[in-house]
């Protein structure tokens, strides 16, 4: 029995890795198994039951019937809009709308207690602007940012989509700052995010949890447990939402519909039709709810799709981490500041090849590459203290030897890998990691191009490593007024996207920190105002 997380009420089976043996100090406690979701292939996927936490904003509805009275109130009479989805993007769609002067019904597939989806686990927001204040150092311009976006992965899927996320990020600030959103300084030790990100106080739970509280003055209607089972659509026009409940199915009419109900990460017999079994070692670090429901059946609807089906903005978690919404607390930002290697005791790539917040969304791929999908990242005692204090403690030893057989490494391979390694390190500056330094490895193949230290201060430190998928990008297109696109190139009437669900208009392969809550904002703002324009 493993002990529940002090952070955390979720408390899913922990995902296998080979240091299984080695948990004894980390602090989860088996609750319960997760069971199936109720809709096929494509809706298949673990479900929780999960506890209270103490910064949740009420305690745990029974399952259904406390969901009943408001769905069926939702569905006594058509609105003028439904948001599907309980995240950012929703939300922020939903309260457009309604301070348009429009009746809006949201439905939230997640219990009262987990609603928010993956906005749960964020802290901050990606932004332009164009002088300094006490959140924010320096400037950020539209054209840095742009580039930064191409600099990652393969660039803008859509680049005249991408721009208007970008152009359009000081304006959603503005829009948070209206809205009541509290902010905070950057936290220490977040690598180089105080200038291009601004940080809300208090977290993702705390900004979704004041986002429910405006769109409840604002006279929006909140339905949990709301599981979308199907879009009724007549002539590619909008019609009804159907939601299942119990065993029935309500129907709920609208002239517009904004889904917002993010992507299919969750669901990973999904997953494998494009990583085939290495998806079964992936740990989903956000909601079980995103199961791709709504946008299967969009697909099926003839919705015409954007990104790349194997794109996912996907980084390196703890292998011993939950299988499901561990979130942000669960991520490790040691790899810059020594080495990874796979279950061969081999390094496989360029642990400084770019400043973190550019870096760190490319981990979960690499990793998801090697074999067993497993990595290790490994540090010595001189780099102790400098990176984010992680969730569960390193796996430490006085010699490499010591360590490989604690992580049931090839002794020999490990000691060799490092010591070629050091061979080719001449650096001993002092490690700034908020900037390139181009202290490089010489003649080494993966080269390390910055921050190129020898380990060579024992005792030595691992953390097991897994990919940690966020969301994934393969979505519905949509146009500039994220109306929803069909396979023709025409948009559906009265049918919008925003967040994750439409993320790969932006995004190909690569992620910049902060940047889903970007896209969510821009394009949940748009999506609310043209579904409110459409109820007129």
């Amino acid at each position: 029995m493993w002990r529940r997380p002090l952070l955390y009420t979720a408390p899913y089976r922990t995902n296998s890795c080979p240091t299984l043996h080695l948990r004894a100090q980390t602090v989860w406690e088996v609750h319960g198994i997760i069971g199936p979701f109720a809709r096929q292939l494509r809706t298949a996927g673990p479900a929780a039951d999960p506890t209270v936490a103490e910064d949740t904003p009420a305690p745990a509805p029974a399952p259904g019937d406390a969901a009943r009275v408001p769905l069926l109130q939702a569905a006594s009479a058509p609105w003028d809009v439904v948001v599907v989805g309980g995240g950012n993007a929703a939300l922020v769609a939903a309260i457009t709308a309604a301070e348009r002067g429009r009746s809006v019904a949201l439905l939230e597939a997640a219990p009262r207690h987990l609603r928010a989806g993956n906005t749960r686990h964020t802290r901050n927001i990606r932004c332009v602007h164009t002088e300094s204040d006490r959140f924010m150092p320096g400037t950020y311009l539209a054209e840095e940012l742009f580039a930064d976006l191409a600099s990652v992965g393969r660039g803008a899927t859509r680049p005249e989509l991408a721009r208007i996320a970008v152009g359009r990020s000081a304006e959603a600030v503005a829009w948070m700052d209206q809205h009541g959103v509290s902010w905070q300084r950057p936290l220490r030790g977040t690598l180089g995010l105080a200038r291009t990100n601004r940080f809300f106080l208090g977290g993702g739970t705390a900004l979704a949890n004041h986002y429910y509280t405006v769109a409840q003055r604002a006279g929006v209607n909140l339905v949990y447990e709301a599981r979308v089972a199907d879009l009724e659509l007549e002539d590619a026009s909008f019609v009804t939402v159907v939601v299942a409940l119990g065993g029935e199915e309500v129907r709920i009419r609208a002239r517009a519909v904004v889904v917002a109900c993010g992507g299919f990460e969750a669901n990973l017999p999904w997953l494998r039709r494009y990583w085939g079994a290495a998806a079964d070692q992936y740990i989903v670090r956000g909601t079980p709810h995103n199961d791709g429901a709504v946008l299967a059946r969009l697909l099926d609807l003839g919705a015409a799709t954007c990104g790349d089906a194997r794109g996912f903005h996907a980084i390196a978690v703890d292998a011993r981490s939950p299988k499901f919404d561990g979130g942000i607390a669960t991520r490790l930002d040691c790899l810059p500041f020594g080495i990874v290697v796979n279950r061969e005791g081999r390094r496989f790539s360029d642990e400084g090849a770019d400043i973190w917040p550019k870096r760190y969304a490319s981990w979960g791929g690499l990793i998801a590459r090697q074999p067993g999908q497993i990595a290790y990242a490994i540090v010595d005692a001189s780099m102790t203290g400098r990176f984010i204090q992680p969730l569960y403690p390193p796996i430490t030893a006085g010699t490499l030897p010591d360590l490989a057989r604690a992580l049931e490494l090839d002794p020999d391979t490990l000691e060799r890998t490092v010591t070629e390694f050091n061979a080719h390190c001449d650096g001993r500056s002092p490690l700034d990691l908020s900037q390139l330094d181009h202290v490089a490895t010489s003649d080494l193949d993966p080269p390390k191009t910055n921050w190129a230290r020898p380990l060579d201060h024992p005792p030595y430190s691992a953390f097991p490593l897994r990919p940690g998928i966020t969301f994934t990008f393969m979505g519905v297109a949509i146009n500039e007024r994220a109306q929803i696109l069909t396979q023709a190139g025409s948009p559906f009437a009265r049918l919008f996207a925003a967040g994750e669900i439409m993320a790969g208009n932006v995004l190909t392969d690569g992620y910049l920190a902060g940047l889903g809550l970007t896209i969510g904002t821009v394009f949940g703002r748009i999506a609310g105002h043209e579904a409110s324009q459409v109820a007129d």
